[in-house]
């Protein structure tokens, strides 16, 4: 069985393919506070639930963004499960030329997402990933990663407001059923949502004209749905995008892995 890891800002996810068949997944909060052995139990006992022991992982491959805890995890793998995993850093197989003007400033992540994109569509693509940050990636039709561009994530923005406005409360991060708030909680739901979901129009339409082509737009992270229900260019919501994409890496590296 293949453990795949995508460690981001703000969760860990984690997810174990049987084959070709993801078997389930599991997303946990991200913490620089926990030790090697927690996160190993924690793992154990996700996997426990589900009657999968730690000798049945025979493979791993991990993307992090954050930089402290690749290390920590990949203790995890060698120490608990006794394998070595796979990378995604500079130098790992992707089959997409990198177009950035400095690659090794990509995050793992938006790779990982594009590889899986493309496989699946095999035509230009924007891809929307709604993490701590929201980013926005270009594909062109040949398979090219070309660039994107960075936003605050949408919990970012409501702390932020929470933070620095003293009247303004905490809210639940839900779809208010219209756009005029008729009181404060209403109007700071409002204009998250509906703001953000034409923020993330306004990108996707200035990036077409720009390109002027037409792309597909995948929009993925936790919470993709909550923008989909409002957005006018998003095609397509794949909640699995990036666990696909480190399967699909794990495939075109393990051969190669074998003999580092």
């Amino acid at each position: 069985m293949l453990l795949v890891i995508d460690i981001g800002n703000t969760n860990i996810v984690f997810g174990v393919y049987n084959n070709n068949e993801l078997i389930n997944h599991w997303r946990l909060s991200t913490s620089l506070q926990k030790t090697v052995d927690e996160y190993a139990i924690l793992l154990n006992s996700l996997l426990y639930i589900e009657k999968i022991r730690l000798s049945e992982i025979d493979s791993a491959i991990i993307s992090c963004v954050v930089p402290p805890l690749l290390i920590p995890f990949e203790i995890v793998c060698r120490k608990y499960i006794g394998i070595r995993p796979i990378i995604v850093e500079p130098g790992i197989k992707t089959g997409m030329p990198i177009l950035y003007e400095n690659p090794s400033e990509l995050g793992a992540d938006r790779i990982v997402n594009a590889v899986a994109g493309y496989d699946k569509h095999k035509r230009s693509l924007i891809i929307v990933d709604f993490g701590t940050a929201t980013t926005f990636d270009y594909i062109t039709d040949k398979g090219e990663y070309v660039g994107g561009a960075i936003v605050p994530g949408i919990m970012i923005s409501l702390e932020a407001l929470f933070e620095r406005a003293s009247k303004l409360p905490r809210v639940e991060l839900i779809r208010p059923k219209t756009i005029i708030g008729r009181h404060t909680v209403h109007a700071m739901q409002s204009g998250i949502i509906y703001g953000y979901s034409s923020l993330v129009d306004g990108v996707v339409k200035k990036m077409k004209q720009e390109v002027k082509t037409d792309p597909y737009v995948i929009a993925t992270g936790g919470l993709s749905s909550l923008i989909f229900k409002n957005s006018e260019t998003i095609d397509e919501i794949d909640e699995f995008l990036t666990l696909k994409g480190l399967k699909i890496l794990y495939e075109k590296n393990k051969d190669y892995h074998k003999f580092r």
